[in-house]
């Protein structure tokens, strides 16, 4: 499939995994981009050293185009544009920040630049800013989430109306169905994360894998909107933190209950009551754990057959 995004980013299909924290390692986005799509590494979850080792061995495992993510909210952001800069990274998806901030630094190394929005105004902002392409994220995606509380059907086609560079959706898509409705609807390509969170290759602990398979509709909420709305599966933890609503805590109340390192609890050690469990709405149609490289090839055959669906209408 050629079209914006695949010439854009130098890809055969226009599937782009997502790069989440505790979740998007060498070995996920490595197997994403050997299949056509483009893999992402998360450096949200990752101290600069341990990002440059996730560049270099995912340059050893593809000679296919892959990218970084960077939620600029982290700490250590001037380093990991460095050794971003200085690896030889091709591709960055910014996030949870002002793009004005890198992206000029980052094109003049011949980097391309994307960033991801939750809104129309920060569609254009970015837009102005320079980037090469955006993320429009509906309110169903896991994770941190934009405040407006927009879902990907109504922001996508808003969205498309008033850029003119390439966009991707991302948000509820989780099969082929999904990307041809986003297609539809005016995106250019799709980014996936919570059906690779249940890959074979996602960094994710199995217990949390397991979880996310095993959810159903109605198990995820958004919540923490006063520090920066994260959509969660429901556990002990979350259970403590919607008691501590009803006590009409504070910002520093709901800062001091979260504590240091609750995702890294969650996601990645796999403490299923105490860590955060960051996931989407899609989660209730994930019912497998499965290769990285087979979920790619699923959604593209997916797609195609929706298509012919589509065409008897």
């Amino acid at each position: 499939m050629n079209n914006r995004i695949t010439t854009l980013f130098g890809i055969e299909h226009p599937i782009i995994q997502a790069g989440m924290i505790w979740n998007s390692g060498w070995r996920l986005a490595s197997a994403v981009s050997n299949e056509g799509g483009l893999g992402l590494l998360g450096a949200g979850s990752m101290y600069p050293d341990v990002l440059r080792e996730h560049i270099i061995k995912c340059q050893k495992a593809t000679n296919k185009p892959f990218g970084v993510n960077v939620p600029m909210l982290y700490p250590n952001i001037e380093e990991i544009i460095e050794i971003i800069i200085k690896e030889g990274v091709k591709i960055v998806f910014t996030s949870a920040g002002n793009p004005k901030t890198h992206t000029a630094r980052l094109k003049e190394h011949g980097i391309t630049v994307v960033h991801v929005v939750s809104s129309v105004k920060f569609a254009l902002k970015a837009q102005d800013a320079g980037v090469d392409a955006v993320v429009a994220e509906g309110f169903e995606a896991g994770g941190h989430n934009g405040r407006e509380e927009t879902t990907t059907f109504t922001l996508i086609p808003m969205v498309k109306e008033q850029l003119d560079i390439p966009l991707i959706a991302a948000g509820g898509i989780a099969n082929g169905q999904g990307m041809l409705a986003a297609m539809i609807l005016g995106a250019d390509g799709v980014q996936v994360g919570s059906r690779f969170v249940a890959s074979e290759e996602s960094s994710a602990h199995r217990a949390f894998k397991k979880m996310v398979v095993d959810a159903k509709e109605g198990d995820t909420l958004l919540t923490l909107k006063e520090l920066a709305p994260v959509r969660m599966l429901k556990n002990k933890f979350f259970e403590s933190v919607m008691e501590l609503y009803t006590q009409h805590p504070t910002k520093e109340d709901l800062i001091k209950h979260l504590g240091r390192a609750r995702a890294k609890r969650g996601m990645f050690e796999g403490d299923l009551e105490e860590g955060e469990l960051e996931i989407g709405q899609i989660a209730g149609l994930i019912h497998d754990i499965k290769p990285a490289a087979q979920i790619v090839r699923e959604m593209l055959l997916e797609f195609e057959a929706s298509k012919k669906e589509v065409s008897k209408l």
